[in-house]
């Protein structure tokens, strides 16, 4: 609720408004009846008289158009400013969490919630300014009118209220568990549909596509059960209810009938009862559908609060970076659900300026080790520590400030060359060509109509493989930072641009302390000091001739690669 606070103008308003417009409604039976009795009714007619009434009706239905579309008005601006606030702290929140509460969360669900989710609790936060308090006003309001027509026929009235209003929540509470598992239902969906969409290459190139399509089918066969199943039971409150008020009519119609033949009531007033008795009916629907409608709102916002209400496992401290030293001290790591840990016991230091290789076969936990260094997920034991300080005492602007990532899929934005070179920092056009043309992209540049501000479709699709890495680069070289990480990064590059770069990133001005991950020796050969990691654990620790004397491991993926490559090749 704390997020419509600065919309309280517009959520009373919204409902007054209402109000008004039900008020206005319920004074036409009366003016019906007064027609029918006194214009109508006697002898001759009264034209004049039903021509004022009829003036009446025009300017109570204007009146209360102007009060419905005022009501809806300030109930959108109330829910649009409530979703929209909603959607900015889920989204800040979840830009704060660590990458292992992401990971625990699903990134499918929080699709969901940012929007299909948010948007069905704006939809009840619309109805609920605009008929919580309509409605039920109009339900009694119409009692209260009936009795003061005739007491005896309105006693139909005291009955069929609370018969309706046990049907109708009676069908809601039923509904509520089923709408929890249509959503949960949704993710499920969801996630079949990002999978698909983000594999489809891989399944285009196994031909699994017939076999994705069926399992699509199933789960989304599996909503749509669920949805019809919800849905009937709800579609039951609508004959229900009109069986119930339809009941009503038939004895207020038969009682009104005996009063009028003994001249206790007018026929005016049992057209009036009658009308009395249809508005109950519409509004107890539309009492049923925001119960039906808030339920699901409810349901949706219990998965916000979920989001909302989780706290980030990583917590920051004040210290900034002093300089490039990196040490990792008896670190181990496991990630949550797993059975072992994905690192034991790394111990090594990096002097800053320093060039390290991080090599191992494909499992042996090389992302994981340098996803240590800016703190994108914790070491369950041990200490990693940047300049004698640890990671996890420093601020979080300090430390990812200071520290340039070249993730292992090479990501972009849709947008300009510049926007993305200029992602991370806020340099001029020169230093953005210095930072190119160290990452070997001063070509893709010029080759592109614009330059810097040629456009860069969604996730890069427009460029190769290689052009989307060494844009990557860029983008990490632009800001400076005293470490860089490079996870993998030259692996769509041939083996002359990997010269290139690992050349240009040696001479860099600024000299930072560079970790260099890589399947390939020659990217890791020239490094001032190579890790070699086996299952998780060092094996070793060297300079690749010293390596390649002691190290098994080493000589293995060393050999391996030389003999596929030219002679030529291992001169580089």
């Amino acid at each position: 609720m704390k997020y419509l606070r600065g919309f309280r103008r517009d959520c009373v308003m919204s409902p007054l408004f209402k109000l008004l417009e039900a008020t206005l409604e319920l004074f036409v039976p009366l003016v019906m009846a007064s027609i029918i009795d006194r214009g109508i009714g006697v002898q001759g007619g009264d034209k004049p008289y039903i021509y004022k009434m009829c003036g009446l009706l025009v300017v109570l239905g204007l009146v209360g158009l102007v009060c419905a579309i005022s009501a809806q008005y300030f109930a959108a601006r109330a829910a649009v400013g409530f979703s929209a606030r909603i959607k900015s702290e889920l989204f800040r929140r979840i830009q704060s969490l660590s990458y292992q509460d992401l990971d625990n969360l699903g990134t499918s669900t929080l699709i969901t919630r940012l929007t299909s989710d948010i948007n069905q609790v704006q939809t009840g936060v619309n109805l609920v300014l605009r008929l919580v308090l309509r409605s039920p006003f109009v339900v009694f309001g119409a009692m209260i009118m009936a009795f003061t027509v005739d007491t005896q026929a309105a006693l139909v009235f005291a009955v069929a209220i609370p018969v309706l209003s046990a049907a109708v929540f009676g069908i809601m509470l039923i509904c509520i568990p089923f709408y929890r598992k249509v959503q949960h239902r949704l993710d499920a969906v969801l996630l079949r549909i990002r999978e698909n969409l983000s594999g489809v290459r891989v399944l285009r190139a196994f031909c699994k596509q017939p076999d994705e399509k069926k399992r699509f089918e199933r789960q989304n066969a599996d909503l749509t059960a669920a949805n019809i199943f919800v849905g009937r039971i709800s579609a039951i409150m609508n004959p229900l209810t009109y069986v119930i008020v339809n009941l009503a009519i038939v004895a207020l119609v038969y009682i009104g009938g005996v009063r009028v033949n003994s001249g206790s009531l007018t026929q005016g007033e049992v057209v009036a009862l009658y009308n009395y008795m249809s508005q109950i009916l519409v509004e107890l629907v539309k009492l049923a559908n925001l119960i039906i409608t808030v339920t699901k709102s409810f349901a949706c916002a219990d998965r916000l609060s979920a989001v909302l209400d989780t706290q980030p496992s990583m917590q920051y401290g004040q210290s900034g970076i002093t300089d490039g030293d990196i040490e990792f001290r008896g670190v181990s790591l496991r990630y949550d659900g797993a059975g072992d840990d994905i690192l034991t016991d790394i111990n090594f230091t990096a002097p800053a300026g320093s060039t390290v290789g991080i090599i191992g076969g494909t499992g042996s936990g090389k992302s994981s080790l340098i996803n240590l260094i800016p703190r994108f997920y914790d070491a369950t034991e041990g200490q990693v520590l940047i300049g004698g300080t640890d990671v996890r005492d420093m601020s979080q602007s300090a430390l990812r400030e200071h520290i340039g990532v070249v993730p292992q899929r090479a990501a972009l934005f849709a947008g300009t060359i510049r926007d993305n070179l200029r992602l991370g920092c806020d340099v001029s056009d020169e230093q953005l060509m210095q930072a190119a043309q160290a990452a070997q992209a001063a070509d893709i540049i010029a080759s592109k109509e614009g330059g810097l501000d040629a456009v860069i479709e969604q996730h890069g699709r427009n460029l190769s493989g290689g052009q989307r890495q060494r844009l990557t680069v860029a983008r990490a070289l632009a800001r400076q930072p005293r470490v860089l990480i490079l996870d993998d990064s030259a692996s769509a590059l041939d083996y002359a641009t990997d010269a290139a770069l690992r050349e240009a990133i040696r001479n860099l001005p600024w000299h930072p302390t560079v970790f260099i991950v890589s399947q390939r020796a020659s990217s890791v050969r020239g490094a001032d000091m190579i890790v070699v990691l086996d299952d998780g654990r060092v094996a070793d620790i060297g300079t690749s001739e010293q390596l390649l004397g002691r190290c098994e491991l080493y000589r293995e993926i060393y050999y391996t690669q030389y003999e596929r490559q030219a002679d030529n090749d291992v001169e580089q």
